[in-house]
């Protein structure tokens, strides 16, 4: 039987997160619903990982097995014709039997996306943070590279984190400034429950000078989530990518560097 893969695009603000779950529509659910509609069958897609309620993804793979022989292109054109507008399927491509969209994945690249200014950006509102306070960019840097390398990031998951280690491979981390727009890029291994949106809480802190750059390093060692900064609201972030391959960090911000603004 085919194994299929699909990259599957989505504005995550009226979502439950990625997954199925009882309190609310999730992406793979909505998903589902639409490949019975081609397939004729009810499937079940295994992502790459979850993205939490109000996320988005640019990029989530997303695999499945079926008996049906169909063209790739149904798998595009056919599911999004019963996809809703904020969600849609990218591209298809057949892949081993026993592709692993989780544990095969090499890296993946969130960003994050901050408005820095004392009037909000109703256009924006859905897809980033409105910070009033101004932020020293130059800090959040400085501390931006303490969270590169292997560490353990106890302080920055979620209480309800069920990871079973909670170290973590970040292979590098860039912030842009520009005008009032401040992105974040985070390229790693694998990430906690909130990981990304608690680093991001803790460098804006750094940014509106709560606490010094250096001060990372103390949360890495303690693992006090208590210690750390403020959850980042989920509507800033967005899933970017998943590579399968080794990657070079660097390279994958520079290439990413056109969609930041």
């Amino acid at each position: 039987m085919p194994t299929v893969l699909l990259t599957i695009s989505y504005d995550g603000a009226d979502y439950s997160g990625w997954q199925v779950q009882s309190n609310g529509v999730s992406v793979q659910q909505v998903v589902e619903e639409a490949l019975e509609k081609v397939i004729g069958k009810r499937v079940q897609v295994r992502s790459s990982g979850r993205t939490d309620a109000g996320v988005h993804a640019r990029a989530m793979p997303a695999a499945f097995t079926t008996d049906k022989e169909l063209p790739l292109r149904a798998y595009v054109e056919g599911v999004n014709r019963f996809l809703p507008p904020d969600i849609a399927v990218q591209s298809a491509c057949h892949v081993k039997a026993d592709f692993k969209p989780i544990s095969d994945a090499y890296a993946k690249h969130y960003r994050y996306r901050i408005i820095n200014s004392s009037v909000r950006s109703p256009l924006d509102r859905r897809y980033s943070w409105l910070v009033r306070e101004s932020l020293d960019s130059a800090a959040m840097i400085k501390a931006a590279h303490y969270f590169v390398g292997l560490h353990d990031f106890s302080a920055f998951r979620a209480s309800n984190c069920s990871a079973k280690t909670t170290f973590r491979r970040i292979d590098a981390v860039e912030i842009r400034h520009f005008d009032t727009s401040l992105t974040i890029d985070v390229v790693g291994g694998g990430f906690l429950k909130n990981m990304v949106r608690v680093m991001v809480g803790t460098m804006v802190d750094v940014g509106r000078g709560r606490f010094a750059p250096e001060y990372v390093m103390s949360l890495l060692r303690e693992g006090d989530r208590k210690k750390a900064g403020v959850t980042a609201p989920a509507c800033g972030l967005c899933l970017m990518k998943v590579f399968y391959t080794e990657i070079d960090p660097e390279t994958v911000l520079a290439t990413s560097l056109q969609e930041a603004f």
